[in-house]
Protein backbone atom coordinates (compact mmCIF):
# COMPACT_ATOMS: atom_id res chain seq x y z
CA UNK A 1 0.00 0.00 0.00
CA UNK A 2 1.07 3.58 -0.66
CA UNK A 3 1.36 5.83 2.40
CA UNK A 4 -0.88 8.69 1.30
CA UNK A 5 -0.49 10.47 4.63
CA UNK A 6 3.22 10.91 3.92
CA UNK A 7 2.58 11.64 0.25
CA UNK A 8 0.31 14.62 0.94
CA UNK A 9 1.70 15.75 4.32
CA UNK A 10 1.48 19.54 4.37
CA UNK A 11 1.17 19.71 0.57
CA UNK A 12 -1.67 20.54 -1.80
CA UNK A 13 -2.89 17.42 -3.57
CA UNK A 14 -5.32 16.25 -6.20
CA UNK A 15 -7.92 13.48 -6.25
CA UNK A 16 -9.06 13.01 -9.84
CA UNK A 17 -10.42 10.55 -12.36
CA UNK A 18 -13.67 9.55 -14.08
CA UNK A 19 -16.84 9.33 -12.02
CA UNK A 20 -17.32 5.64 -12.70
CA UNK A 21 -15.23 2.89 -14.25
CA UNK A 22 -16.71 2.66 -17.75
CA UNK A 23 -13.86 0.59 -19.21
CA UNK A 24 -10.32 -0.29 -18.18
CA UNK A 25 -8.84 1.39 -21.25
CA UNK A 26 -10.62 4.69 -20.65
CA UNK A 27 -9.73 4.77 -16.97
CA UNK A 28 -6.10 3.92 -17.71
CA UNK A 29 -5.91 6.69 -20.32
CA UNK A 30 -7.19 9.24 -17.82
CA UNK A 31 -4.85 8.00 -15.08
CA UNK A 32 -1.75 8.16 -17.27
CA UNK A 33 -2.54 11.65 -18.58
CA UNK A 34 -3.37 13.02 -15.13
CA UNK A 35 -0.21 11.48 -13.75
CA UNK A 36 1.86 13.40 -16.33
CA UNK A 37 0.09 16.67 -15.53
CA UNK A 38 0.41 16.21 -11.77
CA UNK A 39 4.10 15.33 -12.08
CA UNK A 40 4.78 18.50 -14.08
CA UNK A 41 2.92 20.61 -11.50
CA UNK A 42 4.47 18.82 -8.51
CA UNK A 43 1.03 17.89 -7.19
CA UNK A 44 0.57 14.51 -5.49
CA UNK A 45 -2.21 12.67 -7.31
CA UNK A 46 -4.63 10.04 -6.05
CA UNK A 47 -6.61 8.35 -8.82
CA UNK A 48 -10.34 8.09 -8.18
CA UNK A 49 -13.14 6.16 -9.79
CA UNK A 50 -16.12 4.11 -8.61
CA UNK A 51 -16.83 0.43 -9.24
CA UNK A 52 -20.49 1.00 -8.33
CA UNK A 53 -22.57 4.17 -8.21
CA UNK A 54 -25.21 2.96 -5.79
CA UNK A 55 -27.20 6.20 -5.52
CA UNK A 56 -28.07 6.99 -9.14
CA UNK A 57 -31.24 9.01 -9.76
CA UNK A 58 -32.92 6.21 -11.71
CA UNK A 59 -32.70 2.46 -11.21
CA UNK A 60 -31.87 1.89 -14.88
CA UNK A 61 -28.84 4.21 -14.85
CA UNK A 62 -25.36 2.79 -15.44
CA UNK A 63 -23.71 1.90 -12.13
CA UNK A 64 -20.33 0.49 -13.10
CA UNK A 65 -18.64 -2.91 -13.49
CA UNK A 66 -19.32 -4.04 -9.93
CA UNK A 67 -17.08 -4.82 -6.99
CA UNK A 68 -14.95 -7.69 -8.31
CA UNK A 69 -14.22 -6.38 -11.79
CA UNK A 70 -13.93 -2.80 -10.55
CA UNK A 71 -11.32 -3.69 -7.95
CA UNK A 72 -9.42 -5.68 -10.57
CA UNK A 73 -9.33 -2.66 -12.87
CA UNK A 74 -8.24 -0.34 -10.06
CA UNK A 75 -5.48 -2.80 -9.13
CA UNK A 76 -4.26 -2.82 -12.75
CA UNK A 77 -4.24 0.98 -12.89
CA UNK A 78 -2.36 1.13 -9.61
CA UNK A 79 0.18 -1.46 -10.78
CA UNK A 80 0.88 0.23 -14.11
CA UNK A 81 1.04 3.83 -12.90
CA UNK A 82 2.19 3.48 -9.29
CA UNK A 83 -0.57 5.88 -8.30
CA UNK A 84 -2.52 5.44 -5.06
CA UNK A 85 -6.24 4.93 -5.58
CA UNK A 86 -9.42 5.95 -3.79
CA UNK A 87 -12.91 4.53 -4.24
CA UNK A 88 -16.26 4.49 -2.46
CA UNK A 89 -17.72 1.92 -0.15
CA UNK A 90 -21.45 1.65 0.49
CA UNK A 91 -21.80 -1.23 2.94
CA UNK A 92 -19.69 -2.26 5.95
CA UNK A 93 -18.90 -5.65 4.37
CA UNK A 94 -17.19 -3.91 1.44
CA UNK A 95 -14.60 -2.14 3.60
CA UNK A 96 -12.11 -4.96 4.09
CA UNK A 97 -12.40 -6.13 0.47
CA UNK A 98 -11.85 -2.66 -0.99
CA UNK A 99 -8.98 -2.00 1.44
CA UNK A 100 -7.01 -4.80 -0.24
CA UNK A 101 -6.64 -2.49 -3.28
CA UNK A 102 -7.55 1.07 -2.30
CA UNK A 103 -5.19 3.30 -0.34
CA UNK A 104 -8.05 5.58 0.71
CA UNK A 105 -11.66 4.56 1.38
CA UNK A 106 -14.32 7.12 0.58
CA UNK A 107 -17.62 7.49 2.40
CA UNK A 108 -20.28 8.87 0.02
CA UNK A 109 -21.98 12.08 1.10
CA UNK A 110 -25.40 10.47 1.52
CA UNK A 111 -23.84 7.88 3.88
CA UNK A 112 -21.64 10.15 5.99
CA UNK A 113 -23.66 9.48 9.17
CA UNK A 114 -23.82 5.68 8.77
CA UNK A 115 -22.06 4.60 11.95
CA UNK A 116 -21.38 0.98 11.01
CA UNK A 117 -19.94 2.03 7.65
CA UNK A 118 -17.63 4.60 9.25
CA UNK A 119 -16.39 2.14 11.88
CA UNK A 120 -15.80 -0.59 9.31
CA UNK A 121 -13.73 1.83 7.22
CA UNK A 122 -11.68 2.90 10.24
CA UNK A 123 -10.91 -0.71 11.15
CA UNK A 124 -9.17 -1.26 7.81
CA UNK A 125 -6.56 1.34 8.87
CA UNK A 126 -6.78 2.96 5.44
CA UNK A 127 -7.26 6.73 5.26
CA UNK A 128 -10.99 7.50 5.33
CA UNK A 129 -12.27 10.39 3.21
CA UNK A 130 -15.72 11.44 4.41
CA UNK A 131 -17.75 13.51 1.99
CA UNK A 132 -19.88 16.08 3.80
CA UNK A 133 -23.53 15.26 3.34
CA UNK A 134 -25.49 17.67 1.18
CA UNK A 135 -27.86 17.90 4.15
CA UNK A 136 -25.16 18.59 6.78
CA UNK A 137 -23.91 21.86 8.24
CA UNK A 138 -20.10 21.92 8.32
CA UNK A 139 -19.96 21.89 12.13
CA UNK A 140 -22.11 18.74 12.15
CA UNK A 141 -19.28 16.84 10.46
CA UNK A 142 -17.60 16.62 13.84
CA UNK A 143 -19.99 13.74 14.57
CA UNK A 144 -18.67 11.45 11.80
CA UNK A 145 -15.10 12.45 12.69
CA UNK A 146 -15.60 11.50 16.33
CA UNK A 147 -17.19 8.18 15.38
CA UNK A 148 -14.01 7.21 13.54
CA UNK A 149 -11.78 8.57 16.30
CA UNK A 150 -13.65 6.33 18.75
CA UNK A 151 -11.78 3.46 17.06
CA UNK A 152 -8.46 5.14 17.93
CA UNK A 153 -8.03 6.15 14.29
CA UNK A 154 -6.95 9.63 13.19
CA UNK A 155 -6.28 9.45 9.44
CA UNK A 156 -9.42 11.24 8.33
CA UNK A 157 -10.05 13.58 5.41
CA UNK A 158 -13.18 15.71 4.92
CA UNK A 159 -14.57 16.76 1.56
CA UNK A 160 -16.95 19.65 0.90
CA UNK A 161 -19.33 19.08 -2.03
CA UNK A 162 -22.04 21.70 -1.61
CA UNK A 163 -25.33 21.86 0.28
CA UNK A 164 -28.73 20.94 -1.10
CA UNK A 165 -31.81 23.04 -0.50
CA UNK A 166 -34.03 21.06 -2.85
CA UNK A 167 -35.17 22.14 -6.29
CA UNK A 168 -32.28 20.35 -8.05
CA UNK A 169 -29.52 22.69 -6.92
CA UNK A 170 -26.47 22.84 -4.68
CA UNK A 171 -24.89 25.87 -3.02
CA UNK A 172 -21.31 26.09 -1.74
CA UNK A 173 -20.62 27.95 1.48
CA UNK A 174 -16.86 28.46 1.47
CA UNK A 175 -16.91 29.11 5.22
CA UNK A 176 -17.29 25.34 5.58
CA UNK A 177 -13.68 24.80 4.44
CA UNK A 178 -12.43 26.93 7.31
CA UNK A 179 -14.88 25.46 9.82
CA UNK A 180 -14.01 21.84 9.03
CA UNK A 181 -10.27 22.53 9.25
CA UNK A 182 -10.86 23.16 12.95
CA UNK A 183 -11.43 19.41 13.41
CA UNK A 184 -7.75 18.80 12.63
CA UNK A 185 -8.36 16.98 9.34
CA UNK A 186 -7.17 17.83 5.82
CA UNK A 187 -10.07 19.48 3.98
CA UNK A 188 -10.75 18.80 0.31
CA UNK A 189 -13.04 20.63 -2.10
CA UNK A 190 -15.05 18.64 -4.63
CA UNK A 191 -15.09 21.07 -7.53
CA UNK A 192 -17.21 18.95 -9.85
CA UNK A 193 -19.96 17.52 -7.64
CA UNK A 194 -20.44 21.04 -6.27
CA UNK A 195 -21.78 22.15 -9.68
CA UNK A 196 -24.11 19.16 -9.99
CA UNK A 197 -27.85 19.72 -10.41
CA UNK A 198 -29.18 16.63 -8.57
CA UNK A 199 -32.00 15.04 -10.54
CA UNK A 200 -31.95 18.11 -12.77
CA UNK A 201 -32.62 16.12 -15.95
CA UNK A 202 -35.54 14.14 -14.56
CA UNK A 203 -34.08 10.64 -14.66
CA UNK A 204 -30.48 11.81 -14.19
CA UNK A 205 -28.53 14.66 -12.67
CA UNK A 206 -27.52 17.72 -14.62
CA UNK A 207 -24.64 20.06 -13.99
CA UNK A 208 -23.09 23.45 -14.71
CA UNK A 209 -19.56 22.58 -15.79
CA UNK A 210 -18.73 26.20 -16.56
CA UNK A 211 -18.65 26.96 -12.83
CA UNK A 212 -15.98 24.38 -11.99
CA UNK A 213 -13.03 26.79 -12.53
CA UNK A 214 -14.34 29.73 -10.42
CA UNK A 215 -15.40 27.48 -7.55
CA UNK A 216 -12.10 25.60 -7.63
CA UNK A 217 -10.13 28.86 -7.61
CA UNK A 218 -12.18 30.15 -4.67
CA UNK A 219 -11.67 26.94 -2.68
CA UNK A 220 -7.91 26.91 -3.21
CA UNK A 221 -7.74 30.59 -2.24
CA UNK A 222 -9.73 29.75 0.92
CA UNK A 223 -7.07 27.28 1.95
CA UNK A 224 -8.36 23.79 1.10
CA UNK A 225 -5.49 21.30 1.08
CA UNK A 226 -6.91 19.00 -1.57
CA UNK A 227 -9.02 19.25 -4.68
CA UNK A 228 -11.39 16.53 -5.93
CA UNK A 229 -12.35 16.50 -9.62
CA UNK A 230 -14.19 14.13 -11.88
CA UNK A 231 -12.36 14.21 -15.21
CA UNK A 232 -13.46 12.45 -18.40
CA UNK A 233 -12.12 12.36 -21.99
CA UNK A 234 -15.57 13.22 -23.38
CA UNK A 235 -17.93 14.41 -20.61
CA UNK A 236 -20.90 14.77 -22.94
CA UNK A 237 -20.75 11.02 -23.55
CA UNK A 238 -19.92 10.01 -19.97
CA UNK A 239 -22.14 7.29 -18.50
CA UNK A 240 -22.35 9.07 -15.13
CA UNK A 241 -22.04 12.71 -14.02
CA UNK A 242 -21.08 13.95 -17.47
CA UNK A 243 -22.66 17.42 -17.12
CA UNK A 244 -20.50 18.23 -14.09
CA UNK A 245 -17.30 16.42 -15.18
CA UNK A 246 -14.29 18.40 -16.42
CA UNK A 247 -12.80 17.56 -19.86
CA UNK A 248 -9.44 15.80 -19.79
CA UNK A 249 -8.20 18.05 -22.61
CA UNK A 250 -8.69 21.12 -20.38
CA UNK A 251 -7.29 19.62 -17.18
CA UNK A 252 -3.72 20.87 -17.57
CA UNK A 253 -4.75 24.50 -18.06
CA UNK A 254 -7.08 24.57 -15.06
CA UNK A 255 -4.74 22.65 -12.76
CA UNK A 256 -1.87 24.95 -13.69
CA UNK A 257 -3.96 27.95 -12.60
CA UNK A 258 -4.85 26.25 -9.34
CA UNK A 259 -1.25 25.26 -8.62
CA UNK A 260 -0.28 28.92 -9.04
CA UNK A 261 -2.92 30.00 -6.50
CA UNK A 262 -1.80 27.27 -4.11
CA UNK A 263 1.75 28.68 -4.28
CA UNK A 264 0.56 31.90 -2.60
CA UNK A 265 1.04 31.65 1.19
CA UNK A 266 -2.28 31.21 2.99
CA UNK A 267 -2.40 31.59 6.76
CA UNK A 268 -6.19 31.23 7.10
Amino acid sequence: MIDCSTLVAGRPFLIAGPCVLESLDMAMTVAVELQAIARDLNLPLIFKSSYDKANRTAGASFRGPGLDMGLDWLAQIKSRTGLPVITDIHEPRQASLVAEVADVLQIPAFLCRQTDLLLAAARTERIVNIKKGQFMAPWDMQGPVEKIRSEGFERIWLTERGSMFGYNNLVVDFRSLVIMKQFGCPVIFDATHSVQLPGGQGTSSGGQREFVPPLARAAVACGCQGLFMEIHPDPDKALCDGPNSWPLAKARTLLSELAAIWSIPNEC
